[in-house]
């Protein structure tokens, strides 16, 4: 796909820039500047799911992942997305059963592991949660990961686990 061209290109990053600042009145303003037929390329509908989670505004969210996932399926943000907005309306569930095919199209991408983590675990399916944790650790940054992890709400009946595991890995 050929990159989004000016004045697209600058609209884009004007909504960008305002949502860095945490202005999403700004930001939307921005992304309606942009002209109709670029409103749905993978980039912009990105700033407009960040939009919509600034203002918790989880079933456009949903609306615009799935968007995402339709246009750029070979782009793990539209699944994780997706599923992260099902799950902030307590559709774990649902959230983990679609991004489970994620795994396979995106074998090398913690986050995908991670989430699947935080949704087992909310669902009380603990020992499968650490195993998606543990898989996420072996993917990305362990460390980095295990202080997310720590203080992850959603993974919380996890935590004594996690913070043993990290001393014995630290000793």
């Amino acid at each position: 796909m050929k990159p989004l061209q000016p004045p697209d290109s600058h609209y884009l990053r004007a909504a960008q820039g305002w949502l860095e600042l945490g202005d999403h009145r700004e930001a939307a303003a921005e992304l309606e500047r942009i002209s109709t037929r670029c409103r749905n390329r993978p980039e912009v509908l990105e700033v407009r799911w960040a939009i919509s989670a600034a203002t918790k505004d989880w079933t456009a969210c949903i609306d615009t992942a799935a968007a995402l996932v339709k246009l750029a399926p070979q782009s793990p943000a539209g699944w994780i997305h997706r599923s992260f907005a099902l799950h902030e309306l307590k559709r774990t569930k649902e959230a983990a059963e679609l991004l489970l095919p994620a795994v396979k199209l995106f074998p090398d991408n913690w986050l995908v592991r991670y989430n699947l983590a935080c949704y087992a675990c909310q669902m009380g399916e603990h020992a499968q949660a650490w195993d998606w944790l543990q898989n996420a650790f072996e993917l990305g940054d362990e460390h980095q990961i295990r202080l997310m992890a720590l203080e992850d709400g959603d993974l919380k009946p996890l935590r004594k686990r996690i913070a043993a595991t990290e001393h014995r890995r630290k000793g």
